[in-house]
């Protein structure tokens, strides 16, 4: 990231510091009419905190958003698990 923050302030751009994402690290800048611009880097990726086998099962939260979990749950419309359906026709 901080070769593309160089590329970036040499091209006239003004980048973010490196903001670590838990999940993955982001850098942002503006383009000249003013839309916003991340770029981030692949890893850690989601499995950073849980199983890679189960994925996506419960919801998984950075550190810095746990205290919200409680309100968040409450809102969030849980999203059917598309691995179950497939499991489901294999099993026919």
């Amino acid at each position: 990231h901080e070769a593309w923050q160089r590329r970036l302030v040499e091209a006239g751009a003004r980048p973010t510091p490196i903001i670590d994402r838990f999940y993955f690290r982001s850098i942002y800048f503006r383009e000249p009419s003013g839309v916003l611009f991340e770029i981030a880097t692949i890893g850690p990726g989601f499995a950073a905190d849980e199983d890679q086998a189960h994925l996506g099962e419960s919801l998984s939260l950075p550190p810095a958003f746990e205290h919200l979990r409680g309100q968040l749950e409450g809102i969030l419309t849980p999203l059917p698990d598309p691995r179950r359906n497939l499991v489901k026709g294999l099993m026919r």
